[in-house]
């Protein structure tokens, strides 16, 4: 019932990118043993999107998707949690954008992408005007960018430039999650796109060697120093995410650090980061204070790694509810 509740609303937060079909495999252990996959929705911005809409806010997604079964599904399955999917463009003439990534319980994941040329890499300025002449961004409250996106092509990220502009003039808090992807493009490339978002947005999410590189600091800089080198570049509010320490966050002059809650089986980690966000946002959009932004985000992240696929664990509001209840959170989101 969320998604349709939060689908009758007007648009709270705006968000774009690319989606991919993404591979699973079906057991754990490295690639090349892999033998089986089961196919999921992914890309960041899905993501945060889909979290949103189970969080009972109305959320619309701008990008492109190929004119093939792969695109099918992708708008189905945003269409059916509730995100609102006009400006989500069907193109005939390119593929969707796929992925596959192995299962591991340590060490670092490998991710095979075909994405080059994608549908999602052709998104224009001129989609986004598209959505403002349509009205998809009057009113909204929040506009959610990552780094993943100017990174695809320079068209999109000239889309990703031209979705702040907006953003900035009717008022709307605007948040980057710098989700820095190194196949896509290397350090010295990202860094002076991700600076300028960075100094022009209300609110940053990073890991650690991310906000390392935003801000210009030594990677074996402490969390504390970073999120301080960060909000001084302009956002009033930077978050570093710490897995399953938790998070670290600064609102002004404020600052706060939030535990992870325990997961005792990590399913699939992919994801995680993405739920955080959506859970912060969510807590924001609701009027929650710092503390309880960072609690939601990391439940959400906690919920997250405790299923496979990057959206099948993200909570509705009684399960977040739930688990910040016995995590000994606030019980206020019912």
């Amino acid at each position: 019932m969320m998604p349709s509740m939060a689908a009758q609303r007007e648009t709270e937060v705006v968000t774009l990118g690319e989606c991919l079909a993404s591979f699973v495999a079906a057991d754990a252990g490295p690639l090349a043993e892999a033998r089986g996959f089961t196919r999921h929705i992914a890309g960041a911005e899905a993501n945060v999107a889909v979290g949103l809409a189970r969080l009972g806010h109305a959320v619309a997604y701008i990008g492109r998707v190929g004119g093939d079964g792969f695109g099918t599904a992708i708008l189905r399955a945003l269409r059916g949690e509730g995100v609102d999917v006009r400006h989500l463009t069907i193109d005939d003439s390119a593929r969707t954008g796929v992925m596959f990534r192995e299962r591991r319980v340590l060490g670092a994941m490998d991710v095979v992408y075909h994405r080059a040329g994608s549908a999602g890499s052709r998104l224009t300025p001129e989609e986004v005007v598209r959505a403002v002449d349509d009205g998809v961004f009057e009113g909204i409250r929040w506009l959610h960018l990552t780094g993943i996106t100017p990174a695809l092509s320079d068209s999109a990220r000239a889309a990703t430039m031209r979705a702040l502009e907006e953003g900035r003039r009717i008022g709307a808090t605007v948040s980057l999650d710098v989700n820095l992807r190194r196949r896509l493009w290397s350090d010295e490339q990202a860094a002076p796109v991700l600076r300028d978002l960075a100094s022009r947005v209300d609110v940053v999410f990073g890991s650690t060697d991310e906000l390392a590189l935003v801000a210009g600091a030594d990677l074996d800089s402490e969390p504390d120093q970073l999120v301080a080198a960060v909000a001084a570049t302009g956002p009033r509010t930077v978050v570093v995410k710490l897995g399953r320490d938790g998070a670290l966050g600064r609102d002004g002059e404020t600052s706060m650090a939030e535990p992870g809650i325990a997961v005792t089986d990590v399913v699939d980690p992919v994801g995680a980061g993405d739920a955080f966000c959506a859970g912060f946002i969510a807590g924001r959009l609701d009027g929650v204070d710092l503390t309880t932004a960072l609690r939601m985000g990391n439940a959400c992240g906690a919920l997250a790694v405790a299923a496979s696929g990057d959206q099948s664990g993200l909570p509705d509001r009684v399960e977040l509810a739930r688990l910040l209840a016995g995590a000994g959170g606030p019980d206020t989101l019912r």
